[in-house]
């Protein structure tokens, strides 16, 4: 097999990281960029967004002729690659499909499901949820979640200058001392309220005053809430002990979130990596609401006290037994030869049992 790599939206941007420079250490060649997001963060320029993704990626998969796309679980990003290829008789394979969550994602997910031919899924529930929906079970397969692969080998030690590497902005943090790791992104079904829900997690965290590191918000609609909600305490609490970080490479999170005394906020890797980590984690809100959880994840709403009540909780309680409810380390090799060797027909039909 041969990868052709298109890298795209907030990945090329540097106020989200320039993962495309992460990409290229990791030696991949990148065959095509596309810039397509629009500037603005809130719904209008999400679909916008998508519907720019949609043409560009159509003249790539047009000059690149690949035999099958494979895409990525529930970004709006996704959705267009799912678009331009279903419409342009690609076959198209998608992981992480199944899986139940909050937010816009939930719908975004299972519309890719049945844009999709071939399904690499995480786990058994996903699996069987993906069959729900009508798909063949010939093509959906249990693989485990590519994401996890990335961490499975990884020496989790911290070197003692980790944080200096990464830049920021606050004071500074000691790696050997207990610290707390916070990524809340917006959610897009509660465009608006995303102000309000920051500035309890900042209460909280605030309260609590234990070193902490906190990770921007993602690009979707109501990122700007967020921002300004950080911007604004950090400008009014410039000694809090908090350290504010654009992004960490795959490897280096998952040092920072195996070595910290608890993970908080909305992000998917709290439930996903954090599971097979052990690492005790807080969920906020209604983000991943309904997605499998293992022991590590305790729910809380956007509410001051009851964050600060259940990370100390979590602190108290320490790490938890690695579990791969997510995965075993091993899904990309069985992802390539499903692709090496699957029959995959562009023509779908409604499966009935």
């Amino acid at each position: 097999m041969e990868l052709s790599l298109i890298v795209a939206a907030s990945a090329l941007l540097y106020r989200y990281g320039n993962v495309v420079d992460k990409i290229r250490e990791d030696g991949f060649q990148i065959d095509a960029q596309v810039y397509s997001i629009i500037e603005g963060d809130n719904p209008t320029t999400m679909a916008k967004s998508t519907g720019l993704g949609v043409i560009e990626l159509s003249t790539l998969m047009e000059n690149l002729q690949p035999d099958v796309v494979l895409t990525v679980a529930d970004r709006f990003e996704t959705m267009s690659t799912a678009i331009a290829a279903s419409y342009m008789n690609i076959p198209l394979a998608h992981t992480q499909g199944g899986e139940v969550t909050g937010s816009i994602d939930e719908s975004v997910r299972h519309a890719i499901t049945k844009l999709s031919h071939l399904h690499l899924v995480t786990n058994d529930q996903s699996q069987q949820r993906v069959l729900q929906m009508g798909e063949d079970p010939d093509s959906v397969f249990i693989t485990g979640c590519p994401s996890i692969d990335a961490i499975a080998s990884t020496d989790m030690k911290m070197p003692v200058d980790f944080f200096e590497n990464y830049g920021g902005t606050g004071p500074g943090l000691d790696p050997s001392r207990p610290y707390l790791v916070v990524l809340q992104h917006p959610v897009t079904t509660e465009f608006g309220q995303g102000l309000e829900q920051i500035n309890e997690t900042l209460s909280a965290v605030h309260t609590l005053d234990i070193q902490a590191v906190w990770l921007w918000p993602n690009i979707d609609a109501g990122s700007d809430d967020i921002s300004k909600g950080l911007r604004m305490f950090r400008t009014r609490n410039p000694d809090a002990p908090i350290h504010f970080f654009r992004n960490f490479g795959v490897e280096d999170y998952a040092r920072l979130i195996k070595n910290s005394a608890c993970l908080l906020g909305n992000s998917s890797s709290g439930i996903r990596e954090g599971a097979f980590l052990g690492v005790p984690v807080v969920n906020i809100g209604s983000r991943q609401k309904g997605r499998e959880r293992a022991h590590n994840v305790i729910d809380v709403g956007y509410d001051r006290a009851g964050i600060e009540q259940a990370v100390r909780k979590q602190i108290a309680h320490g790490h938890y037994q690695t579990d791969m409810l997510y995965g075993d380390g091993r899904a990309g090799p069985r992802i390539a030869e499903i692709l090496a060797n699957a029959k995959i027909s562009i023509q779908k039909s409604f499966f009935t049992r």
